[in-house]
């Protein structure tokens, strides 16, 4: 007797998007690694003292796996606070397991945020002259079309199309 699968096969990719349980799960985990963290229970080298933020943990559909996007604050010996967590992950999966109530402790992989620097990056362009001159005219423009589609919405305030404007 075989069990069939609906809907998807072993092996396979699913095609379906992984819904909101892997999101919900990965905000779970970054709390309590952030937690974990901020407790200083770590006894790496590259770890004691240092104040580590988690920005996202990223699941996987089956919730086996997860990935912590990180960043050590002041963004100094980032290959060595790197290294440390990548030690650290054992026993950071078991405090995680203690923390959050899951099945499966899901396997822990450490990246490095690159999020801030893209986004330090984008307001110095935003920054630009030549930038600021095009959004200032944009803004302009969207200025002049929301005020003729309010207009345009309400006829009691546009002067009727047989009348002359004012002084005339």
């Amino acid at each position: 007797m075989t069990q069939s699968h609906k809907g998807s096969r072993a092996g396979q990719k699913s095609r379906k998007p992984a819904g909101q349980r892997p999101l919900r799960v990965g905000e779970e985990l970054r709390h309590a690694l952030a937690q974990i963290l901020a407790r200083g229970d770590i006894r790496d080298p590259d770890l004691v003292g240092r104040s580590i933020t988690v920005s996202e943990v990223r699941m996987s559909p089956d919730l086996k796996n997860a990935t912590a996007f990180v960043l050590p604050l002041g963004g100094e010996n980032l290959e060595a606070a790197m290294a440390g967590l990548s030690r650290c992950a054992p026993y950071l999966r078991g405090q995680v397991a203690r923390l959050v109530p899951l099945r499966y402790s899901p396997k822990l992989n450490f990246r490095l945020d690159e999020s801030f620097e893209q986004a330090s990056r984008i307001e110095a362009l935003l920054r630009r002259p030549e930038v600021a001159a095009d959004l200032a005219t944009a803004e302009a423009g969207e200025a002049v079309e929301a005020n003729e589609a309010g207009a345009a919405a309400d006829p009691a305030a546009a002067p009727p199309p047989g009348d002359k404007p004012d002084g005339a």
